[in-house]
């Protein structure tokens, strides 16, 4: 691997009698994580049906390392479940630094593809709120796949700007992550991308995004609550730089504390995280939600009646384009302003007179229970067939009818004739990489 040589004259005044170990840790591989999603079923559940060998990350109870490079995580029908997310070790760090408790109000300001979002999602435990936000759409939309594939029935996905989006809510969340689009640095080992557009000028331009960036999340703070900074780089102009920056222009927050992940000292690739925390007391009030219309609709009742044998135990609202929407807690009435692309569970639409259910409800977290599954180990070839998106053979069933493997549900049909009608959404039928499934 050949590393930019302006980079490494950087890197050796930065890591003096370190760098030579610094940098013979480009020549080992990466290191590939799994963090396990509690929503679904506790670490230690997982690692009873783990096909994959793990160790613990020594970052989060639910996280841990795939070892022996372990390939086709992707593929195999856990993931599609929703019982992890790969996730590279290092990353949960900044998870860790927020601290999250049930029944927090969260802002991840940067978050897609969804890592950090389903961690704290997670760590929520289906209490309190999660708002999940990317400013680029074509990527916000991946983040709200993540987050139905994972069950997340207490978060929003925003396409926002997140000045606007801070305004909009403003001093209303316990925590605010801001995983700050960064020159990539601390990938270069995983990412030749990153190594092929980096330059001293664009650390710069990160830099000065990056204190933009961090100024609006400011605005979204509640008194006595924290804002975590982290980037996957090692430049001090991004990093302690833009913390100091911005602690000169905010006297209301103080530093908890920075750390620095370096690839020579752990088994992980580089990343930065600071603590931040702002004064005040903690406790500030509710403020006004949004005025949403109950979903009362026949179509939809009949639906739950013959789907499910207790129903769902969030409440159901409609929206003006007629997508229903099962939501846990009510929605901020800044939400008005912004962009939102989903909230709570997405249930499906009402479309003449019907009820057309969607994949996200059979993935969320929910607390319903289905009249019918179909159940299905990882080596049959049925479920092989229904990732592929084809129809598999179901007799003596009527209706719509989740899917499971091992019992944890990951996509369903309408049965009817002695066949499972595949409803599976296109983008997600596993084609390229169906051959590195086990069995």
């Amino acid at each position: 691997m050949e590393l930019p040589r302006e980079f490494l004259g950087r890197m050796r005044s930065l890591l003096g009698s370190e760098y030579e170990a610094f940098v013979a840790s480009y020549e080992r591989p990466p290191v590939r994580g799994l963090r396990v999603n509690t929503l679904k079923l506790p670490a230690k559940e997982f690692l009873s049906i783990s096909p994959f060998s793990l160790s613990p990350s020594g970052v989060l109870d639910e996280g841990f390392i795939l070892e022996n490079g372990t390939r086709g995580a992707g593929a195999h029908p856990y993931h599609a479940a929703g019982l992890y997310y790969i996730q590279e070790p290092s990353a949960m760090h900044a998870v860790r630094a927020l601290e999250i408790a049930p029944g927090m109000k969260v802002l991840d300001l940067c978050a897609a593809p969804g890592g950090k979002s389903t961690a704290i999602a997670a760590r929520l435990g289906g209490q309190g709120f999660l708002v999940s936000n990317e400013i680029e759409a074509s990527r916000a939309k991946t983040l709200q796949y993540n987050l139905e594939r994972m069950g997340v029935a207490n978060a929003a996905v925003t396409n926002a700007h997140p000045e606007a989006l801070c305004f909009a809510l403003k001093e209303s969340f316990d925590a605010v992550l801001v995983d700050a689009p960064c020159s990539g640095e601390g990938m270069f080992r995983k990412d030749e991308a990153a190594i092929a557009e980096w330059s001293a000028a664009h650390v710069r331009a990160c830099a000065a995004r990056q204190k933009a960036i961090l100024l609006s999340a400011a605005q979204a703070v509640r008194p006595g609550g924290a804002l975590v900074y982290s980037t996957c780089t090692f430049s001090g102009e991004e990093n302690e730089g833009v913390i100091e920056a911005f602690l000169n222009e905010h006297a209301e927050f103080e530093a908890v504390f920075t750390e620095r992940f370096y690839p020579h000292k752990m088994r992980g690739e580089g990343h930065f995280v600071a603590r931040l925390a702002k004064k005040g007391a903690a406790g500030a009030g509710e403020g006004k939600a949004l005025t949403l219309k109950p979903c009362s609709d026949p179509a939809y009742a009949r639906f739950i009646d013959e789907t499910f044998v207790s129903p769902p135990a969030l409440k159901p609202y409609v929206l003006p384009d007629n997508r229903v929407l099962l939501l846990a807690a009510v929605l901020p009435e800044g939400f008005k302003d912004v962009r939102v692309l989903t909230a709570g569970v997405f249930a499906g639409e009402l479309v003449k007179g019907r009820f057309e259910p969607s994949h996200a409800l059979f993935l969320g977290c929910h607390g319903g229970a289905y009249r019918r599954v179909l159940g299905l180990s990882p080596s049959d070839a049925r479920l092989k067939a229904f990732l592929r998106g084809e129809a598999v053979a179901l007799e003596g069933v009527r209706g719509y009818c989740a899917v499971a493997v091992d019992g944890y549900t990951l996509g369903f049909g309408k049965a009817s004739e002695g066949v499972l009608k595949n409803k599976l959404p296109k983008a997600l039928r596993n084609l390229s990489n169906f051959d590195a499934m086990p069995g």
